[in-house]
């Protein structure tokens, strides 16, 4: 599946953040979509939550990453709370985390809030390494 298609069926569900002056979105994952969108290519994957402050501070940060990286890899985000076994899963103990999976797999981790830059290089890595 490449990822205009993923996009594509993710546009019909809910929750969806999206940047109207852009374009670009950062997309809220569940249960139901998670396992599916993150099997193939470049998937950053932003666990946190509404109560969890540097998270809200991550959350513009990621629509900046989203503008940036446009339709080279998809940005998302998993609320902890609504998706408890995805976090127990991956082992998200502390908020912001966030995890760049390639074709299914976790490439990179970073825990607490990360700068665009930082974002951007490691998603660049990933694209220049196929």
């Amino acid at each position: 599946m490449c990822i205009g298609t993923a996009i594509e069926i993710l546009m019909t569900m809910p929750k969806i953040e999206k940047d109207m002056e852009t374009s670009k979105t950062v997309i809220n994952l569940s249960g139901q979509s998670f396992e599916k969108v993150i099997s193939n290519g470049i998937v950053l994957v932003d666990f946190w939550a509404e109560w969890c402050a540097p998270c809200r501070m991550q959350g513009p940060i990621l629509n900046d990453v989203a503008v940036e990286v446009g339709d080279r890899a998809l940005i998302t985000k998993v609320n902890v709370d609504d998706n408890r076994q995805i976090a127990a899963k991956y082992g998200i103990q502390s908020i912001p985390s966030l995890y760049i999976f390639k074709d299914g797999v976790v490439v990179k981790k970073f825990v607490g809030v990360q700068q665009r830059q930082v974002l951007v290089s490691a998603v660049n890595g990933l694209i220049s390494q196929n």
